[in-house]
């Protein structure tokens, strides 16, 4: 039954919530945590909630934020009559300051993209560094989402929420020639899901020796914008 149920929650979720792709996952994963989560009591998530505690607390206070989107909706919808989360309190998440990547390292990221052949990476770090995209947004980011008359990207980010994003003339370079529609980062290619897209772009700046992730080229453009 439990099974079935969580089935029902996810698909709320993603049909009448329009959660993203990534926030279902990121439900799935932890509600698979609990052995019987529809049924599971208070001390039961007691139990899970002390076996977190070597976790940091950034992730502690996600799954802790997932559980309770499932409660609330088991029981706005009769499937129990408790949030057996209901004693727990999120863990306090310092809000550290962004560590951007280097403006050296960053000239060496592109440049070897170049030498190695790989426009589709440095067009995807481009976004990050100099538009501010998350990973998911570079990914799959259209040339119908590019306003190029008015400057603007139109992104759609977490929850499918959309928000505009200035187009730079160093962006707006590093992503020509214009296509008319097709994916930015493949020049019209084959569109890489936003895991596949992050490990790539790590891979490339770890073997260049450059301590950083895509990331950090998104902390490059809040902090300093180009």
């Amino acid at each position: 039954m439990s099974n079935e149920i969580v089935s029902q929650f996810l698909a709320w979720a993603e049909n009448d919530r329009n959660r993203s792709p990534h926030t279902l996952a990121r439900y799935r994963a932890v509600l698979a945590q609990i052995p019987d989560p529809l049924n599971a009591t208070v001390n039961d998530i007691e139990t899970w909630w002390e076996s977190r505690y070597p976790m940091s607390a950034g992730t502690r206070a996600n799954e802790l934020a997932c559980l309770r989107s499932f409660y609330k909706w088991a029981t706005r919808f009769d499937h129990r009559a408790d949030d057996p989360t209901r004693r727990l309190d999120p863990p306090k998440v310092d809000n550290a300051f962004p560590r951007p990547i280097g403006r050296s390292d960053l000239k060496r990221a592109l440049d070897a993209c170049d030498e190695r052949g790989t426009p589709e990476l440095r067009r995807a770090i481009a976004l990050g560094a100099y538009g501010g995209l998350r990973v998911s947004e570079a990914a799959s980011l259209d040339w119908e989402h590019i306003d190029l008359d008015r400057r603007f990207l139109r992104i759609r980010g977490k929850g499918r929420k959309e928000r505009l994003a200035g187009l730079s003339p160093v962006l707006l370079d590093e992503l020509l020639p214009e296509l008319r529609s097709g994916n930015v980062v493949t020049a019209g290619g084959r569109v890489y899901t936003a895991d596949a897209l992050q490990r790539r772009v790590n891979r490339h700046l770890t073997a260049l020796g450059i301590d950083a992730t895509f990331h950090k080229l998104r902390a490059r453009y809040v902090t300093q914008g180009i």
